[in-house]
């Protein structure tokens, strides 16, 4: 179950075959239902979830009330509203399981103890810190500078197979487009 999250961690850093025995101690499996929500606005987010298998989505509401959703999560990647389980506020996303999802859990206290315990356990917080800036800014950046064309463009290369697998109108969400805005990019494609 956890040679997946060894296989990315190890992207990230050299982790010996014994720290790894200690840090795995730490993880726990989830598995939700599709449509399940795994993280509420207004909560204190407590995990990193390593999408082990299915996709997650991460939204929130804007003033008018309308869910906006700000990425995918597929499988082999991590999500969380990072903000919120850094400095334990109330998150402002949500989390969902948009298929049938297994996630493995890192907590905030296992965070923090790998950062001890582990010889790169600080350059690891900081890797998956700096991947989620990157993500904040590569889509900050998208919806100021490229053409939904262009960010559709670029979901469909970054998240191959993305679009089969999400309703047309969250990836319109995620597009910060109309659901009809989308029909006529993908019939225009």
């Amino acid at each position: 179950m956890f040679k997946n999250i060894k296989r990315v961690i190890s992207n990230y850093i050299e982790i010996s075959d014994k720290e790894w025995e200690y840090y795995s101690k730490g993880l726990t499996v989830k598995t939700f239902k599709k449509k399940d929500i795994i993280l509420d606005n207004g909560t204190i987010c407590k995990y990193v979830y390593f999408v082990n298998n299915g996709l997650l989505r991460i939204f929130f509401i804007d003033n008018n009330g309308e869910e906006k959703t700000f990425h995918f999560a597929v499988e082999d990647t991590f999500a969380s509203d990072y903000e919120s389980f850094l400095k334990e506020i109330p998150s402002k996303y949500s989390i969902q399981a948009l298929e049938d999802t297994t996630v493995i859990l890192m907590s905030n206290e296992m965070l923090y103890d790998g950062y001890k315990q582990l010889r790169n356990g600080e350059k690891l917080g900081r890797l998956l810190a700096e991947e989620y800036f990157f993500l904040f800014n590569d889509k900050i950046q998208a919806i100021y500078t490229k053409t939904p064309i262009e960010r559709y463009r670029d979901l469909h290369e970054t998240l191959p197979g993305i679009l089969q697998r999400v309703p047309q109108h969250l990836i319109a969400s995620y597009l910060n487009i109309s659901s009809v805005h989308l029909s006529r990019l993908k019939n225009g494609d």
